[in-house]
């Protein structure tokens, strides 16, 4: 099915991973060719907003805990389940392996994931009972809805990003609903944010564009 793409094309990104484009544009070559450089375009064009996304998520729950366990490196006396510790552990070792011994509690908040951070929505290891009740909420001024919704909706954006990052496919998904979902979520952290975010936020002429980038008309960039 990839045997219509340039040999260079197949060399740098590898007939196995060309070849799911290929299958999603029904065997024409060309238009799988287009949808490739349309989903690193798309993709280009959503990391703005996961950056603002994640970077707030992480400060307002860094922020919260601290107040609550009296302590920046709350992570020490928080009830975190295994792989939270584990986690922990991770993005101490690596800031150890940078010579930052003791690890400084901004330093560790940076290396801890996305995965991390959403985590602490999540309900398992009576998660809601010992983090959301006392705690955590109060890193959503502005959302009162269910702790179970808010998760859902993060925990699918984790996996967006995580997607987004790996260099996967994102053009079969409803990005148009991935895309209000980012900023649904930024806006239960900051509404200020969100705002500010989406005035720059290019995303949506990517997407309005796409059936013209597959027909040709209008070139990918990134």
């Amino acid at each position: 099915m990839t045997d219509n793409l340039p040999e260079w094309m197949l060399r740098a990104f590898s007939r196995l991973r060309l070849g799911r484009y290929v299958g999603a544009a029904r065997g024409n070559a060309l238009v799988a060719r287009r949808l490739y450089w349309w989903n690193v375009e798309a993709s280009a064009a959503l990391y703005g907003s996961l950056h603002c996304l994640e970077l707030a998520l992480r400060n307002a729950l860094h922020q919260q805990l601290t107040l609550g366990y009296r302590r920046d490196d709350w992570w020490t006396a928080a009830p975190l389940n295994p792989n939270g510790q584990r986690l922990v552990a991770k993005a101490r070792s690596k800031c150890e392996r940078r010579g930052l011994v003791p690890a400084p509690p901004d330093s560790m908040v940076a290396e801890l994931s996305f995965g991390f951070w959403a985590s602490l929505v999540s309900g398992g290891s009576g998660y809601d009972r010992l983090f959301w009740v006392p705690t955590v909420h109060k890193a959503f001024p502005h959302y009162s809805g269910r702790r179970d919704t808010l998760y859902d909706g993060l925990w699918s954006l984790v996996l967006l990003r995580n997607r987004i990052m790996h260099h996967e496919p994102i053009h079969h998904r409803d990005l148009a609903a991935d895309h209000a979902k980012i900023y649904r979520m930024l806006g239960y952290l900051d509404p200020q944010l969100a705002k500010e975010a989406q005035a720059m936020d290019r995303f949506p002429a990517v997407l309005a564009g796409k059936a013209d980038t597959l027909g040709g008309s209008r070139p990918s960039r990134f």
